[in-house]
């Protein structure tokens, strides 16, 4: 691939001849790129979402949205015989909730964001004259002990700010920065060593990503579906499912396969024993669970075998805690399944995904919806 770059001579052999047969193209690293460094909050989807319709629509014969933003790529839209693929475009931010006389800008959260990887950061925020550039400050360390406990002073939502270099309040609206603004981290997409990627928000524009790939590969490969297919890009999922819940009841599928991330386990603070064992590389995760349609997730892992793609697995105890619940529970339910990828350092700024993992999990997609047509019996009985 002419635009790809690897500066890191220690890969191996092995590692160039497989990339060599990548499924990726130029024109998707780009699309990737743009995707992950565009700022998509949770509520403010809308500059996202028109992005991956751009990028999709030469790929499907129709699309369209919702009224809060869910963006849909159909294929054959005629047929009755509904499947869905279907991702999250939202990422996890801050609302400017009060500003200080002195200018400082206090937050409150805008879905599951981490308070504790706040100081220093760089962030965006987004208000009605563009994009406003600041910093959370934090207190120097020499000043952060003079505690009578002697304990340093701890990260917390009150006790974060913005510093945008205003000095008034005034100073602070004049440049268009007002309440209800919403605030994201500023890092981007880079690329480490061993075809390992970072940034912010791979949770879940990497599923975005990944289910527009697929549109691609099944256009190029001139494949015919016997059935309908609909590629959802959800909107509003790191705050409760609810784009999800939506277009599922306006879809009302036959069959839904989600793909979200879940966490690489081989890290060091997480608990293997509670969190079970995943790792980046080793394909995309399968999850067991009560949402997951018992069926449909034993289709999947014969279609992972006949084909040679590594997967893992996974479990849950009640919900999967991603859009697969409001696809399985909707209407008169939906027989649902999760393709999940690894990912490092969830909900921070430098979460991280391998590329082995991107590539097997489009694989999987696609040859699960060739797999699939509206005589699949899904039944328990």
């Amino acid at each position: 691939m002419t635009q790809y770059k690897n500066n890191f001579k220690l890969e191996s052999k092995m590692a160039k001849a497989k990339r060599s047969k990548s499924i990726l193209t130029d024109k998707s690293f780009e699309f990737l790129r743009n995707y992950i460094n565009n700022p998509s909050p949770v509520g403010f989807e809308t500059s996202g979402q028109k992005l991956w319709l751009e990028y999709i629509k030469n790929y499907v014969d129709t699309n369209f949205t919702d009224a809060y933003g869910t963006a849909v790529g159909v294929i054959k839209p005629s047929e009755t015989f509904k499947v869905v693929i279907e991702a999250h475009a939202d990422e996890i931010s801050w609302f400017v909730n009060y500003i200080t006389p002195e200018g400082f800008i206090y937050l409150k959260r805008n879905g599951g964001v981490d308070h504790q990887i706040a100081p220093s950061q760089r962030v965006l925020i987004h208000g009605k004259k563009g994009e406003v550039k600041a910093v959370f400050g934090w207190p120097a360390i020499h000043t952060r002990l003079n505690n009578a406990d002697n304990k340093e002073t701890q990260p917390k939502v009150d006790n974060l700010f913005l510093d945008c270099g205003a000095r008034t309040k005034k100073e602070v609206e004049d440049i268009g920065v007002h309440v209800g603004a919403v605030v994201t981290y500023e890092n981007g997409f880079e690329e480490l060593a061993y075809d390992n990627f970072i940034g912010r928000a791979f949770d879940n524009r990497i599923g975005g990503f990944m289910i527009a790939e697929v549109t691609r590969l099944l256009k190029e490969n001139k494949k015919k579906l016997p059935f309908g297919l609909y590629v959802v890009n959800a909107v509003q999922e790191e705050i409760g499912l609810r784009g999800a819940e939506m277009i599922a009841r306006r879809i009302k599928p036959d069959i839904a396969i989600i793909t979200d991330v879940t966490h690489d386990s081989t890290t060091p603070m997480i608990n293997k024993l509670t969190q079970g064992e995943c790792s980046c590389g080793k394909g995309p995760a399968l999850t067991y669970g009560p949402a997951v349609h018992n069926k449909l997730l034993d289709l999947v892992q014969k279609v992972a075998e006949k084909n040679k793609i590594p997967v893992q697995l996974s479990t849950v105890s009640r919900s999967t805690g991603t859009d697969t619940d409001s696809f399985a529970y909707a209407n008169d339910g939906c027989p649902s399944v999760l393709i999940s990828i690894p990912l490092r350092y969830m909900h921070t700024t430098v979460e991280m995904l391998n590329r082995n993992d991107i590539e097997d999990t489009i694989k999987l997609m696609y040859e699960t919806l060739l797999s699939l047509s509206p005589k699949t019996n899904l039944s328990y009985f």
